[in-house]
């Protein structure tokens, strides 16, 4: 049970991300969020957008895996929560270390909690 939350927050919070990425890159809130100005917003958002987008996609398979039976669900979200970490562990080493306590720290918590459930 503990697991299916944490998937379900981490889903959630890459939903987020999506929404930060794909439509308020330039707006104030993303702006502030990614320390981003205005100018390099405008020459970015097309790439912040692709990024968005991929969030979004493992956001929907975070939440496909909790519609799954438990030997297909623990596959699933095994998938897709190493796909968070390792995403995790690339942006804290090529963009910012603080993806690394944002995105990759809660991809490895609910990795062990899924596989200590068992």
């Amino acid at each position: 049970m503990l697991a299916q939350i944490l998937i379900g927050l981490i889903g959630a919070l890459h939903m987020y991300f999506l929404l930060l990425e794909m439509f308020l890159w330039d707006k104030p809130l993303g702006l502030k969020a990614f320390g981003n100005t205005p100018e390099k917003a405008t020459l970015t958002k097309v790439l912040a957008q692709n990024q968005g987008l991929y969030n979004g996609f493992l956001a929907a398979g975070l939440f496909w895996a909790l519609t799954l039976q438990d030997g297909f669900f623990v596959q699933v979200a095994t998938f897709f929560l190493g796909c968070v970490l390792v995403a995790g562990i690339f942006g804290a080493i090529t963009a910012s270390r603080k993806i690394l306590y944002i995105q990759a720290m809660p991809a490895l918590i609910a990795l062990i909690v899924l596989y200590a459930a068992r």
